[in-house]
């Protein structure tokens, strides 16, 4: 798309950038003060599920929204990153937000806000709201952008579900240093005497949520104590104190997504659904970049031959649970393309995967300044155990390695960024 063809919102999106604070605090002021200029939306929302934790949001609160979508609900839902457009952020009453309201909502925002420093999803985040408080529907799916306590989406006084899913290190210029620390962030989303469904998590951060919420009275729905989710001869069995159901595995692919299918489920059940919304919720799930296969556009066309995946998960439990996938599919030669940001730990997400790659090319992640160099990416990748090179492009290394093995199994990884990139040009 031309500049001169651009959507609005992109303009204004790009105006926004600029209001950034010039040092990074996590705070609510700012928020609050926006809000409050717009009129308070944040008191006219439908019945809130807010979700923090370090994996797995995505893929669990998208199926929830599939579970009440198949009960005929109507869902409203904010997540982030985008991965090919904003607008993918901004989901009403089970639609992607059109251009026309996302460009009205941006200008309404900016005007109320003026020159005062706000970030980026700070001020995104405030006309999310005041979108889902003027169209009416009957849930409001709430992701959290980074950790919880101090996080934009933290201003729903008494959301009527909260959810912590697995909860590992990452972010930690921001979150903390240690597990417990990044724990306490993300149980910052904890209210007074609400329910909140807990994933699977580590004792040091199991222990942070079960402290936060003992003191503010919040019932836990916690994995491994009052519900259970294991695969059981190609079903996914789910177990709590109301019975047991039987149900088709997720069509997510991967192991983690049977403790992903977990929360959600638990989710559901609290919320009073029936066994075919359970059902609908796994079977019905869509999450870009989430063990995704490419089948059409100018890359699965170079290599038509090829087994092409995508996946932007980013850190050492990504890198582990990515693994865990690869080691439960059909056995084939995997080469990974991988491009990452200088902000993660390269090693901890790479070191699962070495036993699992027959090689990696290492690229730059297109049009950001944060890239890891490739150089950089490689070496770190020989030093987890990869036999790893280094190529200028996806598209490059993609050629390099189908004209070794044109049947391959190729996945492009380790970077949203990168997938985004990828899908404005093959989603």
């Amino acid at each position: 798309m031309t500049s001169d063809t651009a959507p609005a919102s992109d303009a204004i999106l790009a105006r926004l950038m600029r209001l950034h604070p010039k040092i990074i605090d996590l705070t609510l002021d700012r928020v609050w003060r926006l809000l409050h200029a717009t009129g308070d939306p944040q008191t006219r929302l439908p019945p809130v599920i807010h979700a923090a934790g370090t994996n797995g949001k995505g893929s669990t609160l998208a199926m929830i929204r599939a579970g009440l979508e198949g009960a005929g609900e109507r869902v409203h839902a904010y997540t982030s990153p985008h991965l090919a457009r904003f607008h993918e952020r901004i989901r009403l009453a089970g639609r992607l937000i059109d251009e026309p309201a996302l460009a009205a909502l941006l200008d309404e925002v900016e005007a109320a806000n003026g020159p005062a420093p706000i970030t980026y999803f700070e001020i995104t985040t405030c006309a999310a709201l005041l979108a889902f408080a003027r169209v009416p529907a009957d849930w409001l799916l709430l992701e959290v952008g980074l950790g919880g306590r101090l996080d934009a989406t933290n201003v729903v006084d008494r959301p009527r579900l909260t959810v912590i899913t697995p909860v590992a290190l990452d972010h930690q210029q921001y979150l903390g240093d240690t597990l417990p620390e990044i724990a306490a962030e993300k149980a910052g989303i904890l209210k007074r005497g609400v329910p909140c469904v807990v994933g699977p998590q580590e004792d040091a951060a199991m222990e942070v949520i079960e402290a936060r919420a003992a003191r503010l009275g919040a019932p836990l729905i916690a994995h491994g104590q009052h519900w259970h989710a294991w695969q059981e001869r190609g079903r996914l069995v789910y177990q709590d104190e109301t019975g047991l159901l039987d149900l088709p595995l997720p069509v997510l692919p991967g192991p983690h997504q049977i403790g992903n299918a977990g929360m959600a489920i638990a989710a559901l059940r609290h919320l009073g659904m029936n066994e075919p919304a359970c059902e609908a919720a796994i079977t019905r799930a869509d999450w870009s970049a989430r063990m995704q296969r490419l089948r059409r556009g100018p890359l699965a066309e170079a290599a038509p031959d090829a087994e092409i995946w995508l996946d932007g998960g980013h850190n050492p439990a990504a890198g582990q649970a990515l693994a865990a996938t690869l080691a439960a599919m059909p056995p084939r030669p995997t080469h990974l393309i991988c491009g990452m940001l200088n902000t993660k730990d390269i090693g901890g997400y790479l070191r699962p995967l070495s036993e699992r790659a027959a090689s990696l090319t290492a690229v730059p992640v297109p049009g950001e300044a944060a890239t890891l160099p490739p150089e950089q990416t490689a070496a770190a990748a020989r030093t987890a155990g990869h036999r790893a090179q280094i190529a200028d492009s996806v598209a490059d290394a993609l050629a390099e390695v189908v004209a070794r093995s044109p049947d391959a199994r190729v996945l492009i990884c380790g970077s949203l960024y990168l997938a985004g990139s990828i899908l404005r040009e093959n989603g």
